[in-house]
């Protein structure tokens, strides 16, 4: 670690820092004090993607308290809405968005945050919540040799592995879209937590209609609500191979902090079959 990272701006809650392949980007860590007298070899690193709502300091503070029971450090990326498109919302969701590749934006943060605390992020855990879930299971899709576990909590819409659609309903056209073919083997060397509200049942913001931007054919096939879609896509994943936990929440809503409890529950479960390392 550099003396920068001991000072009190990159332990605790960090400053905001900006992406440095893309400045418009930007990320806050959470890293415990601990790390100062234990050393990086005891600790690694999760990512945590807020949602629609870019709750990245709310989110962030949900985890702050598992960061130190655990030894975590924890990452929180900011993308913006209104880049490029002042009206836009949804810009990271769904990966790319007018030749911006959120993917690689998250993958150089955590090169940022390998270098400035010496850790091994070779794999990381993977959180998202609402549109940070579209990101998320999206993302697992791509580079799935990157996680180490990756938990969904109520998309608004998913991504099935299905060849016979492109995306984002389907996963026909990643190698001409993203420059990947769907990687089956490494996707199910990664367990998979899907979690949502039982309460979760509004459609008003998840309905597609045809004059979306995002509108394609099958866009709302997966079922009405977050429920429905998120339990189509833990069928498909089980079709696939792929280690898929799926728990519906008694009396929630579309809610953040009972769903990061659930979530938290599954890390600490792959985290005993695992053990962090220093990064080489």
């Amino acid at each position: 670690m550099t003396g920068d990272t001991m000072s009190a701006y990159f332990l605790g809650t960090s400053l905001s820092i900006a992406c440095q392949m893309d400045q418009r980007f930007s990320y806050r860590t959470y890293a415990p004090k601990a790390l100062q007298e234990e050393g990086p070899a005891h600790f690694r690193l999760l990512v945590a993607v807020h949602s629609t709502a870019r709750d990245q300091d709310a989110l962030l503070a949900h985890f702050t308290a598992f960061a130190e029971e655990h030894k975590l450090i924890i990452l929180a990326p900011l993308f913006p809405a209104g880049v490029i498109d002042p009206a836009d919302r949804d810009n990271y969701k769904y990966i790319d968005y007018e030749g911006i590749r959120f993917d690689r934006i998250l993958l150089s943060m955590v090169d940022e945050v390998t270098n400035r605390y010496g850790i091994d992020t070779e794999r990381f855990g993977l959180f998202g919540f609402s549109g940070g879930a579209h990101f998320a299971h999206r993302f697992f899709y791509l580079h799935p040799s990157r996680l180490s576990a990756v938990s969904v909590a109520a998309p608004g819409s998913v991504t099935l592995l299905d060849e016979s659609r492109d995306w984002w309903v389907g996963t026909r056209n990643t190698q001409e879209r993203f420059g990947i073919t769907i990687d089956h083997a490494a996707l199910r060397q990664v367990p998979v937590h899907l979690t949502v509200g039982a309460d979760d049942v509004s459609t008003k913001e998840i309905h597609h209609t045809e004059a979306s931007k995002l509108w394609m054919p099958g866009a709302n096939d997966t079922g009405n609500t977050r429920i429905e879609r998120l339990r189509t896509l833990h069928d498909n994943l089980l079709e696939n191979g792929i280690d898929s936990t799926f728990e519906i929440v008694p009396a929630v809503g579309h809610a953040a902090q009972p769903l990061i409890k659930q979530a938290q529950t599954f890390f600490v479960k792959h985290f005993r079959h695992s053990a962090p390392k220093a990064a080489s």
